[in-house]
Parts: structure tokens; sequence; C-alpha cells
């Protein structure tokens, strides 16, 4: 007799990004060379400073249990960065540590949305939003995003409201596009939100990564009664190359912060106690490396645009944050090379993995249908060489 799962788990999946990630390390376990273009992961390593944190708090045998909600100096050094960089005053009983961002989307889902509420995604979107929402056992509505260079949609939005909508969910810079949502845009949005009495979660991890002067904004910060509809979610993982950390944040009301420590408490307590030394040391210490980082990465963004654009039948939207490019390849859906059918993203996306070993996303697990998803969080060297595969690749199609 087979046992039976649970009912939740038959309602979403593994992510497909972290499946794509475990069929690239079989490849290069069987010797191939995979360019990856797939993976949102900075190729810099964690600045020397803060592992020198991390080393230090070891060899200081900070290494016991703290506090659910995270240390207090950690949790005074994420309110003064929000303070000075976001003009957002949180107390300190309004901010909670976690292990990584996206453990503080899940637990601020679970402690505001259940069974019979439902969630509107902007969409292209992140590919965990959707299945995080079913695990809090709500039902994600997907709203497109408006136009070639998806902004926010808010009439569309506003549509998508009903009595059983209870939060939305943006990411702003946005992953997959790198769109940077406008201050009047999230202006309009928090009007939105206040009309209908929603709470917006906001996952703001790339807020550093912007390009061509494109100012980031918090839109906790329109005012104290949008402020308490809002539940800012950040991290180290991205502007401190420290994915392998695991260390977030979420900032929100009190009522909010005490639901989603119950649920810390109960699953994960606290994150590592010498991870929490070294983000002090990432908020407090020089952000040089930080700012070598952006340069870096506009450099490849400009290359990457360039380069696509210039490619037969391909359409690229600007990307003004985080590090990534989603070009539209909907000439390419029909065509084909030999055994090589490309009927969707996912078509295109094998043939380049198996033709060229060039790895990327495909755009509709994002919700972005025709579309694929490159990350430029790896080496000039190494993106010439997947632009030139890419461009050989698409060449081929017929």
């Amino acid at each position: 007799m087979t046992r039976q799962l649970s009912k939740l788990t038959s309602q979403f999946n593994a992510s497909p990004t972290a499946n794509l990630i475990a069929k690239i390390a079989t490849l290069r376990e069987a010797g191939q060379k995979i360019i990856s273009l797939n993976i949102g992961e900075p190729d810099f390593p964690t600045p020397p400073n803060i592992k020198e944190a991390a080393i230090k708090a070891i060899n200081d045998d900070f290494t016991k249990y703290t506090a659910t909600a995270g240390i207090l100096p950690l949790r005074e050094s994420i309110a003064d960065k929000l303070l000075h960089d976001n003009n957002l005053h949180y107390d300190v009983s309004e901010i909670a540590v976690t292990v990584g961002a996206k453990q503080a989307i899940a637990c601020a889902l679970m402690a505001i949305v259940g069974e019979g509420d439902e969630v509107i995604i902007p969409s292209p979107c992140y590919v965990s939003y959707p299945d995080m929402v079913k695990l809090a056992y709500a039902t994600p509505v997907t709203v497109p995003l408006k136009g070639d260079n998806f902004d926010l949609d808010i009439e569309a939005i506003d549509q998508a409201v009903n009595e059983h909508t209870k939060a939305i969910i943006i990411c702003t810079p946005n992953n997959p596009t790198g769109t940077v949502f406008s201050e009047a845009s999230l202006r309009e949005l928090a009007r939105l939100v206040l009309k209908h009495d929603l709470y917006i979660i906001t996952d703001e991890i790339y807020e550093k990564l912007i390009y061509d002067s494109h100012p980031h904004f918090s839109i906790a910060s329109i005012s104290d009664e949008v402020k308490d509809h809002t539940i800012t979610i950040n991290g180290f993982s991205k502007t401190y190359a420290m994915t392998g950390w695991r260390l977030g944040y979420v900032a929100a009301n009190k009522n909010v912060i005490k639901a989603i420590v119950a649920i810390l408490s109960q699953t994960t307590s606290a994150p590592a106690s010498m991870v929490q030394m070294a983000a002090i040391e990432a908020l407090k210490g020089p952000q040089d490396a930080v700012d070598e980082m952006v340069k870096q990465y506009d450099q490849r963004r400009r290359y990457c645009l360039k380069r696509l654009r210039a490619m037969n039948h391909v359409t690229c939207a600007d990307s003004q944050g985080a590090f990534y490019l989603f070009p539209d390849m909907s000439a390419y859906m029909g065509t084909s090379y030999g055994d090589y059918i490309i009927k969707d993203d996912y078509d295109l996306c094998h043939y380049l993995l198996e033709s060229e070993h060039i790895a990327c996303v495909p755009g509709s697990v994002y919700h972005g249908p025709n579309h694929i998803r490159l990350s430029y969080s790896c080496s000039l060297d190494e993106l010439k060489e997947a632009m030139d595969g890419i461009e050989n690749a698409l060449t081929r199609l017929k």
C-alpha cells in the first residue's frame, strides 16, 4: 500500500530553477562546460570584511542560539539602514531576521493570508511567489505587467481585486524583467491598496543593483498609513554576494511581525548566530565592494542588451535593475533545426543548452511565455561567449 502525501504538496512543485541547477550540475559532472545564465547569484566573492566578521564571531564563541527575531544589534543596524536608505522609520520590534529573503516572504504570506484569500501578483514574476501563496493555503492571481517595458498596470490590478483579495506582491527591481517601478506607479498602487484595505508585500532584495540613475523608491515611505499596510522584504544575498549565507529580513507593523516571529519559532528559529554578526559588518562597514559590483554589472548589462538587440527578430526591454534581461523570443516559436523543434520557450532553452551549452530559464516559469530569462551575473568573457552561442543557435533555426 502506497501512503498518500498531504493535499498541500499536490498543489505546488519544486522550483523549476532549482531543478535546472541540478541538471546543469549533472552535465558538469559529466565533463561538459556550461555557461550559466540561469542563476540569480553574484559571481563575486563575499567582501573580506564580512567574512572576517563571521570568523571573529566563531573564534569568540558566538555560536549559540539567538532570539528568534534576530540579535538586537543586527535589528538596530537594519533599522538604521531602512531610515538612511529608504526613509522608513521602523522600531526594532517591527523587524525580524529570517533564513533568507525567500523565507521572509513565505512567513509574511502565512501570517496574513489563508484559505479563501487571493493574492495578486503582477507578472512576469519571481518563480516562487505563486507557490508560496499556495503554501499559505491562498490562491495566487497573476495580472500581466503593462506594455513592452513591464510597467505596473494599476487599472488591471484594480479590476482583479474582489472580496477575496487580501494582498499584492511586487518586486522592484523586478525579477525576471529588471524593471524598476517608478515612484509615480508605486504611489498609484499605494492609493489602490488603501482604497481596498489590502496588504502590499514589497520584495526589495535588488534595491542596490540599479543603473542609469533610476532611483529606488520604497512604497512604505509614502505615509504612515501606507507603511501600516506594507510588509517590506530585503536581505543580504544580492547586494553583498552572500547567497549561501541565507540571511534576509522583514519590516512591518508589530502585529504582522509578532505573527511572523511565532511562525519562525516553530520552524527554523533564528538564523545562524555568526551570520548575523557578519550582516552587521555588511551594513555598517565600507560599501566599496557593492559599488564595484554595480559598476561591473552595468557594463555587462549594456553589452548584453546591445548584442541581443542586434540579433534578428529578438526584442529586449531595457533593464534598469537587478542582473536580468528578459528578451522576447516570440519570432522563434514554431521554428526548427534538425531534430530540434521549438514549440515554446522550454524547447528554446533546451535547444540552447544541448546545442551551445548555454543555460537560461524559460520565461513561462515566470508567467512570461515566449521569453527567456538571462542573468548577467557572470564574467564578461563568459557573456561574450554566451551571446555568440545564442546568436549562432538562433541563426540555424528556420
